[in-house]
């Protein structure tokens, strides 16, 4: 395991290995940059192979944390946690506050929240030994489910994508093929049934697919036959790497927009072949970062009014977005890429600028204080 290269090859600032004989805790946090402001992203649980997949995962979601909190126009970094274990078998409160106290030690570089194989009970857990967490419940004063705002703030970057392509927002008579109808799906398929959109769905869970047809009125497919079905935009918000080597020449949309992470399975590949294909691609973790600005709210005190008007400037972002790809003639993935990367380089300028009592090794010695 090489840590050291692994760190230097994307620029991590900080790597945390949390052990505890007693609950059994392995768990590893990534603090990918800081420049924004404190590292936030979720803890996934998930029963990895080897340590090497849990530390190569856990710095490819702290990377793309930063992105994302970037590109959202936030004050913050990027940073993830994974815990190595069975989220069925494994989890317990004993576990949880152990890794609480793990997050506490950082103090405050790092602020957790829940992901795939946690959820809301876990971070109550883990707030009773730290206060470096959100996405708890509303009644301790968080936010609850991020997913009807994750949805908001997709849909609102679906109307930018249909603006740019049809020269109108509305998507009222326009096609979607939704794969993906849990949390997030369930809500974007409201917002698109509602605005009068016709929906074709799939999903591999019997009973979302019965929640959601029970609710709208929707067209339903097999899994594998969502990428072949006709329509106007394809929405995944499922699995990642959807977009891929098989999927990608049988796609028949104008737009992909969807709320799942990681759509490409190959960046650079797959995301000029969007392109190529004359197929607009709403970059993922700018169209999805609904569920971020939500949890990020907690930091200032939890208003869903509030998370909900900020998810749809989503808008705007992904519009600026389309016009850096137009005018650089490059894909929107790396346009994406390009509008976070210029607002870490221009902040982390305005950051450079001394200022006088801030807590720093150097001003404490100026000061005469160890």
């Amino acid at each position: 395991m090489r840590v050291f290269e692994q760190l230097a090859a994307k620029n991590h600032e900080q790597l945390t290995f949390c052990y505890d004989e007693v609950s059994g805790l392995m768990a590893i946090i990534a603090i990918h940059d800081t420049t924004l402001g404190p590292a936030l992203g979720g803890t996934r649980m998930r029963a990895y192979a080897s340590t090497d997949e849990a530390l190569t995962d856990v710095l490819r979601l702290a990377r793309g944390m930063t992105f994302k909190s970037a590109a959202a126009g936030l004050n913050l970094g990027g940073g993830k946690a994974v815990i190595i274990g069975d989220p069925k078998r494994d989890r317990s409160e004993t576990l949880f506050r152990a890794y609480g106290r793990f997050v506490e030690g950082l103090g405050g570089r790092y602020i957790t929240a829940e992901d795939s194989g946690t959820d809301v009970r876990a971070m109550e857990w883990v707030r009773m030994e730290t206060n470096w967490v959100t996405g708890i419940s509303r009644a301790l004063g968080g936010s609850g489910d991020p997913s009807p705002v994750t949805a908001r703030g997709t849909y609102a970057g679906m109307m930018a994508c249909a603006k740019l392509r049809w020269g109108s927002d509305s998507l009222a008579g326009k096609h979607v093929s939704v794969q993906g109808v849990g949390a997030v799906g369930y809500y974007l398929v409201k917002h698109l049934t509602e605005a009068g959109a016709k929906v074709t769905v799939c999903d591999v869970d019997a009973d979302n697919l019965k929640r959601v047809t029970d609710a709208f009125k929707c067209e339903v497919v097999a899994p594998e036959a969502i990428f072949d079905v006709p329509a106007d935009i394809f929405a995944p918000c499922a699995l990642g790497a959807v977009i891929n080597d098989d999927t990608l020449p049988r796609l028949k949309v104008e737009i992909v927009a969807g709320s799942a992470n990681n759509q490409l399975d190959d960046e650079r590949r797959h995301g000029r072949g969007l392109m190529e294909k004359g197929v607009l691609y709403a970059p993922d973790y700018v169209i999805n970062a609904g569920g971020l600005i939500n949890v990020a709210n907690e930091l200032e005190g939890y208003n869903q009014e509030r998370a909900l008007k900020q998810a749809e400037g989503i808008y705007d972002i992904l519009t600026s977005v389309f016009d850096i790809a137009r005018r650089e003639d490059i894909p929107t993935h790396k346009a994406a890429d390009n509008l976070a990367l210029r607002r870490i380089a221009e902040i982390g300028k305005v950051k450079s600028f001394y200022i006088p009592g801030a807590n720093t090794r150097q001003d404490r010695t100026l000061r005469g204080v160890s």
